[in-house]
């Protein structure tokens, strides 16, 4: 344990230094959604920038903060300042004039979004970073160091408890730790919310060797994305909770399930794991507690089933990733046939704050059945598009509108728990975000996926596109599954055209019924949840579909047209640009034509338009 104590030391004085030096420092977000927005570019240009200057500073890549809509971000920390935060920083003239501003010492006229310390008081006039609307409200324990952190850097994480919680757990021993577990409430977060000290205490009190700890990192609903950012930001955090969860089951072998489409969370991984065999705190006999660990990772090809703990099994033994009946349960009998303890990227990112916080101040957040936090992704038609953290039990009116901001248009809908999850409405507004009001509304909580649509959205569309995606990844073991989501997609697809027929509500019941009770594993037995929560709350829309061939929402291809209201176009011609078949003319500054005969109905021009000079009108099909 001395040894740590050296890395300790050696940590919090070059977290000191960073914080406290002459040098000006510059952090840029350099996770998928930073880069996607430019920050590499950004990144590389600041770096030419000191070299060209002579400035003496540190640049420092960190991971995504969560405030997406702000990207790409860069702060900076100068002597006599707190660490300041610009957003939208996408291109050379702004990063040049803020650089200019703080780091060279001229008039300072960008004005930052925020400061980044913890404290609340007011710095040089400049407001908390975190008193912003989507921030203030939020719980931050398992991103606690994304963005803020060099995620390559393990002196920044030791620096910030890192590890600490490992240490308390060698303490404790195996049974202490489980009953921290206990004490805290937590609650897996990749699904159904099972107890994960009940995971962990039936995978331990197994008869068999050697056991396996499995993270569950294979993210596939569309729009979420809370490991992969979680990942990128704070790696180290999950090899430490994967380490605790080892030692607490008694396993001395791990893997990380990872997607390979992913390449930035692989990257940070690795880079990680080989550091941390560097300091022996991962291997054998860590840090001389007796206790030994290896972990490797396994890239997955992008299966959307291999979310299910059996097809996860099955694809680390190299068959092909398709799910087992159960019992026996992975605890049982899992990889190899030996005892087994799968959880997801989340969960065990949260273990090491508990073990170093204590299970009780964990408790205190949340609700008497779901404890904690939980991250979400948001996504859709929302103003503040990002990755927050809030404690379980706040409601889906202050997700939405409080932190996300709302949404343009009239709300209409959100989905939770990704393609398997529910679309719930106005009138759910109010519902408490837990495991159990999510259930009883025909939702569920799932990895996190968060969803959100306006009155701009076609809820028949929304279901084909989810059962769409559910169909196709589908492995086609069991009939239920692979025959009956591809006969619903292909009444969502008349229906969507405009042919529909009477008696197809039924049929989608019935089949979405049988789907549910007949399946295999969990991606059979919630797939039909899309059609079934938009059956139930939106029934008037498949009603308006089938019985007047009318898209009510003007989305579906078929029975929609689109015009140019004139007296709202400016002729900016947004709209020209983007157009694909060049069915809208007109000189700038005048009034533009679409012409009907070209229009491919891509809907590219109607969403460009800050305007709303691009009409969509539904229309009738005979």
């Amino acid at each position: 344990m001395n040894k740590f104590s050296d890395l300790q030391k050696t940590a919090a004085e070059e977290w000191y230094q960073l914080h406290t030096g002459d040098s000006p420092v510059v952090y840029v977000g350099m996770g998928s959604c930073g880069i996607a927005s430019g920050a590499g570019e950004i990144y590389n240009f600041i770096k030419k920038f000191f070299s060209d200057n002579k400035i003496k500073g540190k640049i420092i890549k960190v991971g995504c903060i969560g405030t997406c809509y702000l990207e790409p971000l860069l702060d900076i920390k100068v002597p006599g300042l707190p660490r300041l935060c610009f957003n939208n920083v996408d291109n050379e003239e702004r990063a040049t004039r803020i650089i200019s501003d703080y780091i060279l010492g001229n008039d300072r006229k960008i004005k930052p979004i925020g400061h980044l310390e913890k404290k609340t008081a007011k710095h040089d006039g400049i407001g908390s970073f975190w008193n912003l609307p989507m921030l203030k409200n939020q719980v931050r324990i398992v991103l606690r160091n994304c963005g803020l952190i060099d995620p390559e850097n393990i002196n920044h994480y030791i620096a910030n408890g890192g590890f600490t919680g490992l240490l308390k757990a060698f303490e404790k021993g195996p049974e202490g730790v489980i009953e921290e577990i206990k004490i805290s409430g937590l609650r897996g977060r990749g699904g159904a919310g099972f107890p994960t000290f009940k995971k962990w205490q039936f995978c331990r009190d197994s008869t068999g060797s050697p056991k396996y700890l499995i993270c569950n990192a294979d993210e596939g609903d569309p729009g979420a994305f809370m490991n992969r950012s979680l990942i990128e930001g704070d790696p180290f955090s999950l090899l430490e909770g994967i380490l605790i969860a080892g030692y607490a089951i008694g396993a001395g072998h791990g893997y990380i399930y990872i997607r390979a489409e992913y390449p930035l969370a692989i990257e940070r991984l690795k880079s990680a794991l080989i550091t941390m065999q560097k300091l022996g705190l991962v291997g054998k006999n860590i840090l001389n507690s007796g206790f030994s660990f290896d972990i490797k990772l396994k890239e997955g090809a992008g299966a959307f089933v291999c979310g299910e703990e059996t097809a996860l099994i099955a694809s680390i033994e190299g068959e092909r990733g398709m799910p087992r009946s159960r019992p026996p349960y992975p605890v049982q009998s899992g990889l190899y046939g030996k005892p087994t303890n799968i959880n997801n990227v989340e969960t065990l990112a949260t273990v090491s704050t508990i073990l170093r916080e204590g299970g009780k101040w964990y408790s205190n957040f949340g609700t008497e059945k779901s404890k904690g936090t939980k991250t979400l992704a948001l996504a859709g038609r929302i103003r503040r598009t990002g990755l927050i953290e809030v404690p379980l039990g706040i409601t889906l009116r202050e997700v939405v509108f409080d932190i996300g901001g709302g949404t343009q248009k009239p709300f209409k809908a959100v989905q939770t728990g990704g393609p398997s999850g529910g679309c719930l409405f106005s009138e759910h507004l109010d519902l408490p975000l837990d495991y159990e009001s999510l259930t009883g509304a025909g939702s569920i909580m799932g990895s996190g996926g968060l969803i959100v649509m306006d009155e701009s959205t076609c809820m028949v569309d929304v279901a084909k596109y989810f059962l769409n995606f559910t169909s196709k990844e589908s492995c086609g073991k069991c009939s239920p599954c692979r025959i009956g989501t591809k006969r619903m997609v292909e009444i969502l697809e008349r229906i969507t055209k405009g042919n529909g027929e009477k008696g197809d509500i039924v049929i989608l019941e019935t089949l979405a019924n049988t789907i549910k009770s007949g399946s295999l594993c969990g991606l059979g037995q919630t797939a039909p949840n899309p059609v079934l929560t938009t059956l139930k709350y939106f029934k008037n829309e498949y009603e308006a579909h089938i019985t007047n061939h009318r898209c009510p929402a003007a989305v579906c291809r078929d029975l929609v047209e689109y015009r140019v209201i004139k007296e709202k176009c400016t002729g900016c011609q947004r709209c020209v640009q983007v157009c694909p078949s060049g069915a809208i003319t007109g000189p700038r500054s005048e009034p533009h034509n679409l012409d009907k005969s070209k229009c491919i109905k891509c809907r590219a021009c109607y969403e460009i338009c800050r305007f709303d000079a691009i009409a969509g009108d539904a229309i009738v099909i005979e």
